[in-house]
């Protein structure tokens, strides 16, 4: 574990921009604009719940937290274009 990771803050549900980094990172240009929005809910969940330090749970997501993690995802792909 790293130092950075120490310290690393949990990430929620809500923490829409932090989430988008972590899906950026993970998937860099795989996922472009149209993509990002044509992802399936249940592929998203999945890929949110296993990004590191999200400590929030399956039962607390819903339909308007993945719709502002697409959002924020879309932006963050824009903002490294």
């Amino acid at each position: 574990m790293s130092n950075n990771d120490k310290f690393a803050l949990p990430i929620h549900w809500n923490d829409y921009e932090d989430i988008a980094m972590g899906l950026y990172e993970k998937f860099g240009d795989s996922f472009d604009e149209s993509k990002i929005y044509r992802i399936r809910f249940t592929d998203l969940l999945e890929w949110v719940l296993t990004l590191p330090h999200f400590t929030g749970k399956r039962d607390e997501a819903n339909e308007g937290h993945l719709e502002q993690i697409q959002s924020a995802w879309v932006y963050e792909w824009r903002d490294n274009q």
